[in-house]
């Protein structure tokens, strides 16, 4: 009886349609994993280098719930059909067993060789299988176009029953999202280095962060009197650190122009070089004459848009207004490139080589004006920036009042010490993690 169903025809086609079948799972289950693992990054740089297999990857991939659905359609019609037919073989050869035989066998097949098999060499290299597969899956998505629609009409039906809404045209996850997870990871297996870590970040972060967030507060900047005479602002120039300063007239609040180290040294120059020139002219000279017109900006805007501003106006230097146009603060370029690349210090920076000392004992000493996201850079820590841009901004706000010097508060799994307040403002903190 077995000889002869194994020698007749019909067991040989349905052996082959079985073959055929796992083959067709196999292709589904590997174009699965290859679709859904394949960076789109990395396609679409193949896709600009002339890789057709990877454009067409790229496109099947726009509409990923149709892609899902006719693949699963697809390999659930093979795996169902083929498990039919085995069971139909297999009761020809074992009568009754033949149920139990067809799934066992049918299960080690299927596992093995339509799922495991496929998915691990799909995941090996995902762009270079998604290449391969697109084509073939487009044609698929086509040809069952109209099945997934009315299964996906069903499921959203389904769905809606329970208060959950869907969404097909957002991504689960952002593509900064995608960026900061996989830097993350790299960091983590050693593959970046934290610096270049920091950096991408930096540049991630410029949209989301604005001018408030790391301008130099007004407190802190150095301003010259227009009112002051010639000498006098000269030799303040050539004292200070910096290439520029804002010039006021009776207040601080009153900005009438900002003063360029070497606009006033050309200035200067150019009057003692002439006909009458000695150094007493210099008292004459018109120190408005010399400087430029003031460049406000608010306090709210994102810094790569403040970025490009700077860039096309050719301008290093913004000071920052709120809303009633009161001044808050001060912004230049190297601010906003500190944010990406680090600090930038020079030869003239006060107390350049140590913005941050950390105590044998693990604690770290800082400037309370320190900014909370410079702290967490260079430290890898994780305090929240949301409530405060500085770290004594974040102490205030947790503690509720002005700290006095030697107060210490617990909170966000650290240990905050006060060492110093000058009137309102805490100017040295002691940090240890709990």
């Amino acid at each position: 009886m077995t000889s002869d169903v194994i020698l007749d025809s019909s067991f040989w086609l349905t052996a082959g349609a079985i073959l055929v079948l796992l083959l067709l799972s196999a292709f589904f289950s590997g174009s699965e994993t290859a679709l859904t693992a394949a960076s789109r990054g990395k396609l679409r740089a193949q896709a600009d280098k002339g890789n057709r297999g990877a454009d067409a990857a790229l496109g099947v991939k726009e509409d990923s719930e149709k892609l899902i659905g006719a693949i699963l359609l697809g390999n659930n019609v093979a795996n169902i059909l083929s498990a039919a037919l085995a069971t139909a073989l297999f009761s020809r050869l074992f009568g009754a067993n033949g149920v139990a035989v067809a799934t066992l066998v049918m299960t080690a097949l299927v596992l093995v060789f339509a799922e495991v098999l496929p998915k691990t060499y799909a995941i090996t290299a995902p762009e270079t299988a998604a290449s391969r597969v697109a084509r073939p899956i487009r044609l698929l998505i086509l040809v069952l176009s109209p099945v997934v629609t009315l299964v996906r009409g069903i499921v959203r039906a389904l769905l809606m029953l329970f208060g959950v809404r869907t969404d097909p045209d957002s991504h689960i996850l952002s593509f900064r999202d995608e960026i900061v997870g996989a830097l993350a990871i790299g960091h983590s297996e050693g593959a970046v280095h934290k610096e270049a870590r920091d950096r991408l970040l930096g540049a991630l972060d410029l949209n989301d962060r604005t001018v408030e967030e790391i301008m130099l507060h007004r407190s802190q900047i150095m301003m010259i009197d227009a009112d002051a005479g010639s000498e006098r602002i000269l030799s303040t120039v050539l004292a200070s650190p910096h290439t520029r300063l804002p010039l006021y007239k009776g207040e601080r609040e009153n900005i009438v122009g900002v003063i360029h180290s070497k606009d006033l040294l050309r200035a200067v120059e150019k009057t003692v070089r002439g006909e009458d020139g000695n150094l007493s002219s210099v008292r004459d000279l018109d120190i408005m004459s010399v400087a430029k017109p003031a460049y406000f900006v608010p306090e709210t805007t994102p810094l790569d848009e403040q970025m490009r501003e700077f860039l096309k106006r050719r301008t290093h230097f913004a000071l920052v207004v709120d809303e009633y146009g009161d001044l808050r603060g001060l912004l230049t370029l190297e601010d906003i490139i500190e944010e990406i690349v680090g600090e930038i210090t020079d030869e003239f920076d006060i107390d350049a080589e140590h913005p941050l000392k950390m105590t044998e004992a693990g604690d770290c000493i800082i400037d309370g004006a320190m900014t909370i996201r410079d702290l967490n850079r260079a430290t890898d820590w994780s305090l929240p920036d949301d409530e405060a841009n500085t770290i004594a901004g974040l102490v205030i706000h947790e503690a509720q009042m002005i700290p006095a010097e030697g107060q210490v508060f617990s909170f966000h799994g650290f240990r905050f010490e006060v060492l110093t307040r000058k009137e309102n403002r805490i100017t040295r903190l002691k940090i240890r993690p709990l």
